[in-house]
């Protein structure tokens, strides 16, 4: 852990084992024990927070509330009494992964804080920590992409009356690029609402990138695909 008094051939070893470059202060190298983990554990908690998120909209937005996704039966899972029901199985459990890998910088942290210099056999305990943190987080990922490969989309639910007023900033948009003030608009569409006088305008056709309506479903399924991968 201090360097060894071998006139070894550190360049040759370095490079045997592929390795990108020399830690060339041993001491340095025996004190990164544990502060690598502790930022690679970061690092997958911070996946992990963004996968476990998706997986909870995924587990909300499919529910009959809002049934704005679905997904083949294989996917998914019936209940123990009700046999109408799908159940999303595998974005609970990667919900459940990601938030127990989220607590593994923390696991790390607690072992490692109190540690003098020099190597402990403390630091033999986050060794697992860190093998099943890799391996959850793979796991998740492989899950979520086979997944969201065949989500089921319900292109339809807006028609549904009870989204009408999503429409009404486009509608108080047209209003400000025909020359109204924003603030008449603003009272103009609060107005109309109020009076039940507002028909929502569904045809809508944007131009910029990212805006809604300007992807179809089919660059949206790829864009996520290329964002997985």
């Amino acid at each position: 852990g201090y360097g060894s008094s071998f006139p070894i051939d550190r360049s040759f070893t370095t490079e045997e084992m592929d390795f990108e470059s020399m830690k060339y202060n041993v001491v340095a190298a025996q004190m990164g024990r544990g502060k690598v983990e502790k930022s690679a554990s970061f690092a997958i908690s911070s996946i992990g927070s963004t996968l476990g998120k998706l997986a909870m909209d995924i587990c909300l937005y499919m529910n009959q509330n809002f049934n704005f996704i679905s997904f083949p039966d294989a996917l998914t899972t019936g209940s123990s009494i009700m046999p109408h029901k799908k159940n999303p199985d595998v974005f609970e459990l990667i919900r459940a992964k990601c938030n127990s890998l989220q607590g593994i910088p923390n696991q790390i942290s607690l072992i490692t804080t109190n540690l003098p210099s020099g190597y402990h056999r403390d630091l033999q305990a986050v060794k697992p920590l860190m093998i099943s943190c890799i391996q959850d987080i793979k796991s998740c990922l492989e899950m979520a992409h086979f997944s969201l490969k065949n989500v089921m989309v319900n292109k339809e639910i807006v028609e549904n009356p009870m989204y009408d007023y999503l429409f009404s900033v486009d509608t108080l948009n047209e209003l400000v690029l025909s020359g109204m003030p924003f603030r008449d608009a603003y009272k103009k569409m609060g107005e109309d609402i109020a009076k039940n006088q507002f028909t929502p305008k569904r045809d809508i056709k944007h131009t910029h990138e990212g805006s809604i309506g300007n992807l179809c479903l089919n660059e949206i399924k790829d864009k996520m695909k290329i964002a997985l991968e």
